[in-house]
């Protein structure tokens, strides 16, 4: 079966970065768009950002644009989030998912998802 395992969340300062990774194994990843969700505890899902399947026309939400940038590697079935100029903000959950959809900013869209890995930004 399918499964997503991210990596890479900590706790920085703002201003900081982070890389996070999410591996994927079990589905053929080169079909699939991947995209990246964050969540706070108490709030809903939210999408962050995608990529398509060929790793062309990545889509962001206005909050995180110039500063996060999404990437994938289709032969080591990776997916990347690179986060400069981190805000408190910024603080959640980060969940990576992955779909059929494009472009897909809905959760109800992806298929599988990953267990999260926890981005803390201090001011």
């Amino acid at each position: 079966q399918a499964q997503l395992v991210e990596s890479g969340g900590g706790s920085v300062q703002a201003g900081g970065s982070l890389r996070l990774s999410c591996v994927a194994s079990g589905l053929r990843f080169s079909s699939y768009s991947m995209a990246w969700f964050r969540q706070v505890a108490g709030k809903e899902r939210e999408f962050v950002t995608a990529i398509r399947w060929d790793g062309k026309t990545p889509h962001y939400i206005d909050s995180v644009k110039g500063r996060f940038t999404i990437s994938r590697d289709n032969a080591e079935n990776t997916v990347y989030l690179q986060m400069n100029s981190l805000k408190p903000e910024d603080t959640a959950t980060y969940y990576c998912a992955a779909g059929l959809s494009w472009i897909a900013m809905t959760d109800r869209q992806y298929d599988y998802w990953g267990q999260g890995t926890q981005v803390t930004v201090s001011s």
